[in-house]
């Protein structure tokens, strides 16, 4: 039996598997708020003990942040996680850390046609690059290529590199977010993150009032789960989160449109996290796929790329198990 988890900056996903049962049926399976403790040690203890008398061979977590010598500082969480003192504080000699969207990559092989909306057919090759874009806190971003029979997940963190803007508007964008910021990733506007940003964005340029919620939400923290709720529920929302959001969904459509390209990913792009299954409808609109295809000369490739909003939310922790199991198939 292996433990598995998914560490996001909003919520841990934690699961037992066993060689027996595979990557795709947990055993026992628990979400804990991220915030809401001092370590990944702690939430793991907690859920193993809740488990009762279970033995765990390896562990498996993929976590938002670079991956470094089996050590990593998570990007949008106060918590540094090595894979040696959590072998010694579960208990197990092999411990497997990943990158979050790395580990999402991994979980597409377990996927089905229901877990999927596709935004573009695309012509897709079998065993084509697949890009892997997660969007929640933060905006996550791997690929997956296939060699010897074997699917292989990398890991990077493009989410970080310089953000370019593609019209007059973002031009704007730009400057507000370096005034804030210095550098400016994709991360600061397209991401839970980046939608909040926006949001600032779009009222300080005089052509939006604030909603009548932004206030309170802001003393809650970020405005974003609001701002969301409102643009998706509301049937009569503020101009200022339907802009959000669109302004968004064209953000991401441009960055996707770049992995897509730099990548040549012909096996497909896949929107991954939190976001892009929760404003759906926006995604469908328009606003994504164009900004897609708006690649000059190379817009007929990038016409011929299959895009996919990954709709099962369990995608990165089943594909920590993945890895898991993988390391005890030898014993």
């Amino acid at each position: 039996m292996i433990l598995a988890g998914d560490i996001g900056a909003t919520k841990t996903g934690l699961g037992l598997f066993s060689r027996e049962g595979g990557p795709a049926r947990p055993i026992l399976q628990a979400t804990f708020s991220s915030r809401g403790s001092s370590s990944l040690e702690e939430i793991a203890l907690r859920f193993l003990k809740d488990a009762g008398a279970v033995t765990i061979k390896a562990a498996s977590f993929g976590i938002a942040g670079p991956v470094r010598s089996g050590r990593v500082d998570a990007t949008n969480l106060p918590w540094t996680l090595d894979a040696g003192s959590l072998g010694n504080a579960l208990g197990v000699a092999k411990v497997r850390l990943m990158n979050d969207t790395q580990a999402l990559a991994f979980g597409l092989s377990l996927l089905g046609s229901g877990d999927l909306k596709t935004l573009n057919a695309g012509s897709p090759e079998p065993l084509g690059v697949r890009a892997v874009l997660a969007s929640g806190t933060g905006l996550g971003e791997a690929f997956l290529t296939c060699g010897e029979g074997r699917l292989t997940a990398h890991a990077t963190e493009g989410g970080h590199a310089d953000f370019a803007a593609a019209d007059e508007e973002q031009i704007d964008l730009l400057r507000f977010l370096a005034d804030r910021f210095g550098h400016v990733s994709w991360e600061r506007a397209c991401s839970g993150i980046g939608i909040e940003n926006l949001a600032q964005f779009l009222f300080q340029t005089g052509k939006f009032d604030r909603p009548a919620w932004w206030e309170r939400a802001g003393k809650n923290g970020s405005i974003t789960p609001e701002l969301i709720n409102e643009a998706m529920e509301d049937p009569a929302p503020s101009a200022l989160s339907l802009r959000a959001l669109e302004l968004f969904c064209a953000i991401l459509g441009a960055e996707a449109g770049n992995m897509a390209l730099s990548l040549m990913a012909t096996g497909g792009v896949y929107l991954g996290g939190g976001l892009p299954p929760r404003i759906l409808p926006f995604l469908e609109k328009g606003f994504f796929m164009k900004a897609f295809l708006a690649k000059g000369r190379m817009a007929g490739i990038a016409k011929e790329i299959p895009v996919h909003v990954v709709l099962n939310p369990e995608t990165a922790l089943l594909g920590a198990a993945v890895e898991g199991l993988s390391m005890v198939e030898a014993d």
